[in-house]
């Protein structure tokens, strides 16, 4: 008994479509998920994968099958027939994947506004002196855009109307060449590591002081250009417990890939006692003694920021 072709077509039709579903979920690419934004990234992900994989068998099939079933025989010197086109396959696979990317673009519109998208708080223009100051004394052009942001934020926080629920914590971060400085302006504590209390919800304000660098934990799904003279934001809730990496993801010199900073997401209690001791820290120790121990990048930038060798040693 010879099966119909439609048959054939719609058996492997539920083939494809359970194989694309079950590779899209568990695909097992993905770092561990570390913040309440994460699922979001990742139900995208794994929506992109299904389609993609699906696409993927499909066209291999099709062009396996094709090599197989129309190779030439041996003897077989004829030529194949004239086919000019045929109009309802061309508007098919036309159709098929702008309704695909469609859809997809709509996701990922969702995901990322979701996310903060576009929040009209999420960008500030820095004001020109400041960058004009920056191109002769990075130190203190630095020192002047933490101080700025810390300004921003709290005007931000302050203003009832914007209808924005104020940030549990918020971190200045500014990128340089080649390592992240992390201020904390309710303390006034800047260090060369992220410490974050699990499930507070985080604000970043992020910045560069040269060149473009990329704010990039994978754990979190998030990553977000620091741009000089421009402050960028970001908002994200930290769920598990652990040791990250806060990675440049946008090639910034020839020390691009060392540029890495330790992320600690811990409880509220150990996030207190680090603070406290990185309060005791920045009394104790000189600013006199970072003259000797600064690292070659960073003597723009350590005397106008009081950056202390502690500081430098977490950097490193």
């Amino acid at each position: 008994m010879k099966i119909p072709s439609t048959i054939w077509t719609l058996l492997i039709g539920i083939v494809l479509t359970l194989t694309s579903l079950w590779y899209g979920q568990n695909h097992g690419l993905l770092p561990t998920a570390a913040s309440d934004e994460a699922p979001l990234v990742d139900g995208l992900f794994n929506a992109m994968m299904t389609v993609s994989t699906g696409i993927f068998l499909i066209v291999e099939g099709v062009l396996i099958y094709a090599v197989v079933r129309y190779r030439r025989r041996a003897g077989d010197n004829e030529d194949g027939p004239a086919i000019e086109g045929n109009v309802p396959l061309e508007i098919l696979w036309t159709a098929i994947p702008a309704i695909i990317v469609i859809g997809i673009s709509v996701y990922s519109f969702d995901v990322y506004n979701n996310m903060g998208g576009f929040d009209p708080h999420s960008a500030h223009a820095a004001p020109m002196p400041m960058m004009e100051e920056s191109m002769n004394m990075p130190g203190t052009a630095m020192a002047a855009t933490l101080k700025e942001a810390s300004v921003q934020v709290a005007q931000l926080d302050d203003n009832s109307e914007t209808g924005i629920k104020p940030a549990e914590l918020t971190v200045n971060v500014t990128g340089l060449q080649y390592a992240w400085l992390f201020t904390y302006p309710a303390t006034e504590v800047t260090t060369g590591e992220l410490h974050l209390p699990i499930g507070k919800t985080v604000e970043i304000n992020l910045t560069a002081n040269d060149v473009i660098h990329a704010f990039w934990i994978p754990e979190f799904r998030l990553k977000q250009d620091a741009i000089p003279g421009r402050q960028t934001n970001l908002r994200f809730t930290p769920s598990k417990t652990g040791d990250y990496n806060l990675i440049c993801a946008e090639l910034c010199g020839p020390y691009h890939g060392v540029m890495k900073s330790p992320v600690v997401v811990e409880t509220q209690e150990a996030f207190d006692q680090w603070m406290q001791e990185q309060l005791i820290a920045s009394k104790d120790i000189p600013n006199e003694a970072v003259a000797m121990t600064a690292d070659k990048f960073l003597s723009a930038y350590i005397q106008d920021m009081g950056i202390n060798s502690e500081i430098l040693h977490q950097i490193k």
